[in-house]
């Protein structure tokens, strides 16, 4: 019985460190393609609400827009592009860096999404989405890029992850 014991509550605390970090809803999009880019958020930190949600937006991201949440306040950062592009037949010289939600409160046994919607125009690979959560008492960077030959899971606070795929030579299935 006391082994049992053990075993669930190890299974309990793994558990809860593989669901620890903040992540993607979706882990995959087509490059070139719109996205919808969820955030799920499952704790605080260490018991305290979480007040500020950090997205950094990722090289290869355009257009990126923020969804509302009721009882918080946004704050879209801009700045210059070094390499300015055209949507819409328009010359986009700047484009969104940093999305802050803040004045919120996520008590830490709740769970919530933020959400960014924009176009995927990166190559193929991988897009690591930097996510700093501030919290009442504390702060969690979620900011841990895999180095050459590692995994994000040899990471403590972890980016979150979007695999870019190659857009199919088959356009039949191509959204927009």
């Amino acid at each position: 019985m006391l082994i049992r014991i053990l075993a669930i509550g190890f299974f309990v605390l793994i558990s809860q460190g593989a669901f620890a970090h903040v992540v993607l809803e979706q882990k995959e999009v087509i490059s070139g393609e719109y996205y919808k880019a969820t955030f799920k958020v499952s704790h605080g930190c260490s018991g305290s609400p979480t007040n500020t949600v950090i997205v950094s937006i990722p090289n290869g991201f355009r257009g990126a827009k923020p969804m509302v949440k009721s009882g918080w306040q946004i704050k879209a950062t801009k700045a210059k592009l070094s390499e300015p592009y055209t949507s819409h037949g328009r010359a986009i010289l700047e484009d969104t860096t940093e999305i802050i939600w803040s004045g919120g409160s996520l008590p830490s046994a709740y769970y919530d999404e933020f959400v960014v919607v924009g176009q995927v125009a990166s190559a193929p690979g991988p897009m690591y989405w930097k996510v700093t959560q501030i919290c009442d008492k504390g702060r969690q960077d979620w900011a841990q890029v895999p180095e050459q030959g590692k995994t994000l899971k040899d990471y403590a606070f972890p980016a979150a992850l979007l695999n870019v795929l190659p857009m199919p030579t088959d356009h039949h299935d191509h959204q927009h």
